[in-house]
């Protein structure tokens, strides 16, 4: 017995807790989103936890929970604390990419490897580039810096995860996704019906893609660090 929740049931109440807050949204309970929010990524990284996944999994997804609490205030420093926060995840799941992905996959692969690799950094690169330029007359002065640097980072995470493949990949491109919505809302632009619900929806379709691409790769095989270890104290994930 080691007293750990089941995976299914921590898996099952992230789930629940997700489709509470979608309704919540949709229904306008601000109350509602209010508490399920701050309990979303708290229950996926549990989830991480049982699977005795990588510590710095874990991480990216509590600096989500910053991030996702930090939001719900309507202030600037809360927001930009909050996009700090993001920030400090995204690097994590830089890390766990280089440790854990095929970096090479895009060199070693062949001429068509090398071409699918640099048609997907010239897409992310050109993504980023027309994104920041078209916000950037529109958004607050003191925010286009620090919004241009966020991008920035969130672009290297967005193409990292696609060398871990399709999943975590699908994960990193809906997180770029929806916090394009959110800077969207920033520089005051005519929005789509329930940009929140959007929002949402596409940010935790991509921390749970993520996170289960991250979950497979690290299972799939050991980490380089731990290899070269010796006896059974590992190098700390």
């Amino acid at each position: 017995m080691t007293g750990r929740p089941p995976p299914g049931l921590l898996l099952g109440a992230f789930g629940v807790a997700a489709l509470g807050d979608l309704v919540a949204l949709l229904a306008d309970s601000g109350p509602g989103h209010a508490v399920l929010k701050p309990l979303l990524m708290p229950l996926l990284a549990a989830y991480v936890t049982t699977q005795r996944g990588p510590r710095l999994l874990i991480a990216a997804l509590l600096f989500g929970w910053g991030g996702d609490t930090l939001l719900l205030f309507d202030a600037e420093p809360a927001f930009l604390a909050g996009m700090g926060s993001f920030a400090a995840g995204h690097v994590c799941y830089l890390v766990l990419f280089k440790r854990y992905g095929d970096t090479r996959r895009y060199a070693r692969g062949g001429g068509s490897a090398r071409a699918r690799g640099a048609g997907l950094v010239a897409a992310y690169a050109l993504a980023l580039a027309v994104t920041v330029a078209l916000l950037w007359p529109d958004l607050p002065a003191d925010m286009r810096g620090p919004v241009a640097g966020y991008s920035l980072l969130l672009t290297a995470m967005a193409f990292g995860a696609t060398t871990l493949g399709v999943t975590a990949a699908a994960g990193g491109a809906l997180f770029l996704l929806s916090d394009t919505l959110i800077a969207t809302g920033v520089a005051d632009w005519p929005q789509l019906p329930r940009p929140d619900f959007a929002i949402m929806l596409t940010y935790l379709a991509a921390q749970a893609l993520l996170a289960r691409g991250v979950l497979g790769a690290f299972e799939a095989g050991p980490d380089p660090a731990r290899a070269v270890t010796s006896g059974s104290v590992p190098v700390p994930r």
